[in-house]
């Protein structure tokens, strides 16, 4: 029988090699990254470790964005290879839900399924989209979809539905609007706000700094 540390440990290795040649913000040791941020956002919050791990580890394991925008293969693999490591049932489907609602999906969509593990682990995935870890997997990956870095023509819309936000080939600085400046007021726990307090006046530096140098000005 294994026990919940040799499943997380089998989790691990199944997803670095998973991962072995994804885009640079959504590899590996952004999985890590979560993963770090969710244990300790865990450790203030009354929830099942076993789940946040796996949901962590497990999050994206086959995002969307790099499978034309279809959003069943990453609950799919996860399923398949919990349920062939014999994870209990009841586990399973609740790793499964936690995949299928954690991500920012624009459009401002209402949330179907909730619980405090979800809660950790959406958390820790959203600490790592700000910050200076944010900041440089955004321009990543706009490089990675060939995006202008700014133009000023092209304003923000902060009102777009799933199916645009998805499509949206804005520039990356309009992605700090759309999506990360937005991040601090959605977080869930306390610890999760704290830490994103932080992150986001760094982001707003970054963006005075951004527009003095673009003007010129410093």
């Amino acid at each position: 029988m294994h026990t919940s540390e040799d499943i997380i440990e089998k989790t691990k290795l199944f997803v670095q090699k998973e991962l072995e040649k994804a885009e640079g913000g959504h590899d590996w040791f952004h999985i890590l990254r979560v993963y770090n941020n969710a244990i300790l956002i865990a450790k203030n919050e009354s929830v099942d470790g076993f789940v946040v791990a796996l949901g962590a580890l497990l999050h994206d394991i086959a995002d969307s964005k790099f499978h034309n925008g279809d959003e069943t293969v990453g609950p799919k693999v996860a399923r398949k290879f919990l349920f062939e490591n014999n994870v209990d049932s009841k586990v399973i489907e609740h790793v499964v839900n936690i995949i299928k609602h954690i991500s920012f999906k624009g459009g401002n969509e209402a949330q179907t399924f909730s619980s405090s593990e979800l809660d950790v682990v959406q958390d820790a995935d959203r600490l790592d989209a700000i910050g200076a870890i944010g900041i440089a997997r955004t321009f990543n990956y706009g490089g990675f979809k060939n995006r202008k870095i700014f133009d000023p023509s092209v304003k923000v819309n902060l009102k777009m539905t799933k199916a645009e936000y998805k499509a949206s080939t804005a520039p990356t600085i309009n992605h700090f609007y759309e999506k990360l400046l937005l991040l601090k007021d959605r977080m869930n726990t306390k610890t999760g706000k704290k830490i994103a307090l932080e992150r986001h006046k760094y982001m707003e530096q970054f963006l005075e700094q951004f527009y003095a140098e673009w003007d010129g000005e410093k």
